[in-house]
């Protein structure tokens, strides 16, 4: 039996500051050789949040041109050849991302967001810190949640990006087209 849950998209900028601490090779390294089964299923390879799920170290804070790339030829990879965790297409309506979530047990925790219609953040807290809950972006965010911003294509109407949960494993994300008989694009706040 499938089950399928509506997740808020927020539509406006939190933070400015609340990814200001870049995770470089050096700090991700250090994350990793942790002994925390959680971090390396978060973080680990072919997770949605791993920074080197293009192949090569970037730091997920870093917005992406995702729709910009065919998903089979970006996500190449002989170790994951056989299991796919993240995928993205375009259909003649949506763009559309789906992404298995591992290592995140808590559904309620994933927040989606878009950015002055021009990034789409997909977040969460993994960890609970002890004093200033609140904070955790503004510091070394990688010890407590997780990222991946990604820019939209233009001529989307991102004010009814829809995400969904589904299985509690399995984040979809559908980002309208704006049909091309249309003139207007949606309205900026």
């Amino acid at each position: 039996m499938t089950s399928s849950k509506q997740l808020e998209t927020r539509f406006e900028d939190s933070g400015p500051r609340k990814w200001c601490h870049p995770l470089k090779e050096d700090g991700f390294a250090a994350l990793m050789n942790q002994e925390n089964s959680t971090v390396h299923k978060i973080f680990g390879a072919g997770s949605f949040f791993s920074p080197l799920l293009f192949g090569k170290f970037f730091d997920p804070s870093d917005a992406f041109p995702l729709w910009e790339f065919e998903a089979d030829a970006l996500l190449s990879n002989p170790q994951n050849s056989n299991k796919k965790n993240v995928d993205w297409f375009q259909t003649d309506s949506d763009y559309v991302l789906i992404a298995q979530l591992l290592g995140i047990d808590n559904s309620n925790n994933i927040q989606v967001c878009v950015e002055n219609g021009k990034i789409i953040e997909i977040s969460g807290q993994w960890k609970q810190q002890r004093d200033q809950p609140r904070e955790w972006k503004c510091s070394r965010w990688w010890e407590h949640g997780y990222v991946r911003r990604l820019e939209l294509p233009e001529k989307t109407d991102w004010k009814k990006v829809e995400a969904r949960l589904n299985n509690d494993v399995s984040l979809e994300i559908r980002v309208p087209k704006i049909p091309k008989n249309c003139d207007h694009s949606p309205q900026e706040n």
